[in-house]
């Protein structure tokens, strides 16, 4: 294939790429770091290749399409340099997401409606190689540990091995095994979406069909995962701990995921075989057949009026971007945690601390962690609070939501109460949470203590934490959290006296530690 460029078209298209990557260098330096350092991602490397290769696969077919240009191309980059700038300056990081769009707007700018329909699809990859935003990644962890821990558990016991489950803990009576987080099935569900994304793109299929073998990956990433979490449990129950962990845990790891690749091209397989017409192999997946005709005719560049316009603004953009300074994170001075008081009127309290695996997740800048009680015999009230300087990136306070199912606590009642604290007269509002777990039983009361606002609600957390951080600068907070157990015959109705009595003695104490 030959590519014809005179000079002037050359210098454009040369200023589109370069100004494109200068624009977002700091939106892809941070992409290319997470690629190298979460697992999860490292297939994001290839994801560009890919890319390139499906539009090259399709270099015989764009030499007859009219090169148009469209203007409409121009407002998707300003949104693609929107996103840029809004996560530049706020706690969401959005601003990878600003990179395949202005790419998709350059594009249509350039080629015009016929051609960016036949390129779309295979430039909606690029959206594969973006690392999901922290808090998507960390609620989707919890939710698929719990799952995968249901599934294994389901497979141990199918092979007539007696197993009890606690939240992410399997219990084998000799051994316990902990499903991580590096073990929720992520490092399997996100590459297997983005090769059934590939191989949906290559089935020459109705659109049902292609769109089913790529949602197909989901449902089997995680009942692959579940099934290496269960062949984990067996081989431990007979072999020991140690075959869980070394080379042996990660060969079931990669050959898991092979299996799981097999599983997706078994269900596009049997598509072909579905409806009234019918289609062989290689009919089905053409990438598989011979390679197209090449043209002698070569591939031409034409600059268009739309797509000059384009360049100029991203141009622009990145020029400006040289003058934005990295905005530092604005924190009021607090007092430590540390000079928390363990003595509060009645209430005395017992320090704790929290072990390094759970400060390494937390990523916390302060906590206070202390059972008090008003008596000598009386029940306890665990009192917790984790502080965050900054709450930029996957650095923000964890919501209890995620964590109790995590310890095998199952929520029997949870709501939203405003509770009057006469000692500060007013209303705090708090998340009520009834937990149990076997024959053990507490009440959780938390809320997020924020910049000067107290909330229950996460999406209105992570929304505010978004506007201060546009408008104030700002993304300092806390999470403050209550609970205390009910011991065997006593009320609901006790417990909710013992939080509130508490609440009253230590609410007026956070303000110097938690500033407004």
């Amino acid at each position: 294939m030959r590519l014809r460029l005179a000079y002037p078209a050359y210098a454009v298209l040369a200023f589109a790429i370069v100004s494109t990557l200068i624009a977002f260098s700091s939106a892809l330096s941070g992409i290319y770091n997470i690629w190298n350092l979460q697992p999860e991602y490292s297939y994001g490397f290839v994801v560009p290749g890919l890319c390139l290769f499906l539009l090259w696969r399709q270099r015989d077919e764009l030499r007859t399409v009219p090169i148009t240009g469209s203007w409409w191309g121009l407002p998707i980059i300003v949104l693609g340099l929107a996103l840029r700038v809004v996560g530049s300056y706020s706690a969401v990081t959005v601003e990878r997401y600003g990179f395949p769009v202005v790419i998709y707007g350059l594009v249509l700018a350039y080629g015009g409606p016929a051609f960016f329909r036949r390129v779309w699809s295979a430039l909606l990859l690029l959206i594969f190689m973006i690392p999901l935003p922290e808090y998507l990644t960390s609620v989707l962890t919890v939710d698929l540990q719990l799952m995968s821990s249901v599934l294994g558990v389901a497979v141990i016991r199918a092979a007539g091995i007696s197993v009890f489950l606690a939240g992410n803990v399997i219990d084998l009576g000799t051994m316990q095994l902990q499903v991580a987080e590096a073990c929720s099935g992520l490092r399997y569900l996100f590459p297997l979406m983005t090769l059934a994304f590939l191989v949906a793109y290559v089935f020459r299929a109705p659109l049902w069909k292609r769109a089913l073998v790529f949602l197909s990956s989901i449902p089997i990433a995680i009942l692959m995962n579940g099934l290496r979490i269960g062949f984990i449990g067996i081989t431990s129950e007979h072999w020991g701990p140690r075959a869980a962990e070394g080379v042996l845990h990660n060969f079931e790891g990669w050959l898991v995921f092979m299996l799981s690749l097999g599983v997706v091209l078994l269900v596009a397989f049997a598509l072909t075989r579905l409806g009234p017409v019918r289609s062989t192999w290689p009919q089905a997946f053409p990438l598989l057949a011979a390679p197209p005709s090449v043209s002698s005719t070569p591939l031409r560049f034409t600059v268009t009026k739309p797509f000059v316009v384009a360049t100029a603004i991203v141009t622009a953009s990145a020029i400006a971007g040289f003058g934005m300074q990295p905005r530092q994170n604005t924190a009021p001075h607090r007092e430590d945690f540390l000079g928390f008081p363990m003595s509060i009127g009645a209430w005395q309290g017992r320090p704790g601390v929290l072990d390094q695996v759970y400060l390494d997740a937390l990523r916390l800048d302060d906590y206070v962690l202390a059972d008090y009680r008003d008596g000598a015999n009386a029940v306890p009230v665990n009192f917790y609070s984790a502080y965050y300087n900054s709450q930029r990136g996957a650095r923000r306070a964890h919501s209890p939501r995620n964590c109790i199912p995590g310890g095998g606590w199952e929520v029997q009642q949870s709501g939203r109460w405003s509770i009057h604290v006469a000692s500060v007269g007013r209303d705090i509002p708090v998340r009520r949470v009834f937990i149990s777990l076997g024959d053990q039983k507490q009440l959780v009361y938390y809320w997020y203590q924020e910049r000067g606002r107290l909330m229950t609600d996460d999406n209105v957390v992570k929304w505010f934490l978004f506007w201060d951080s546009l408008t104030r600068n700002r993304t300092d907070g806390a999470l403050v959290r209550l609970v205390t157990p009910l011991p065997l015959g006593a009320s609901v109705a006790d417990a909710d006296a013992r939080l509130q009595r508490f609440m009253n003695a230590v609410v007026p104490l956070l303000g110097p530690y938690i500033p407004d």
